[in-house]
């Protein structure tokens, strides 16, 4: 690891530079695709991960990593527009799972479907590009082989 006192070689602050201009972009991309579902865009990110399989709050602060009592507003909010619904979770009776309804599902798939940011770019690079982006930014962010 490089030690902090050390200051960036130019590469890595070019690098560092454009990792922060492709997520302030696709953040902004997101927050407009949510808006015109008339979500936040923590709303949408909720819906989304819900939209993959029903989780418990603890789990959904986690992964966004915010306060339970975040997500708890967010969920309400979701579930008074019947994107979500709260149900027990089938291994523990006295956990509740928040899950997107055939609705929730709809509007994620259509918010997925609207973010064209990333998957236009990608789509001029190779496969083996792409694939090498991905093992690279998985090796950034620590995480083994699937």
């Amino acid at each position: 690891m490089a030690s902090s006192t050390r200051p960036a070689d130019p590469l890595t602050l070019e690098v560092v530079e454009l990792i922060a201009t492709v997520v302030a972009r696709y953040h902004e991309e997101y927050e407009q695709a949510a808006a015109k579902h008339s979500l936040t865009g923590a709303q949408a990110r909720v819906l989304g991960l819900l939209s993959l399989e029903p989780l418990p709050m603890r789990h959904i602060a986690t992964s966004l990593r915010c306060e339970p009592s975040n997500i708890t507003g967010i969920v309400d909010r979701l579930e008074a527009r019947g994107l979500v619904e709260r149900r027990p979770d089938p291994a523990d009776r006295r956990v509740k799972l928040a899950a997107a309804t055939p609705e929730g599902h709809a509007t994620a798939r259509r918010l997925r479907d609207a973010l064209h940011f990333a998957r236009e770019p990608l789509a001029a690079l190779s496969e083996e590009e792409r694939t090498a982006l991905r093992d690279l930014l998985r090796r950034m962010l620590g995480e083994t082989e699937l």
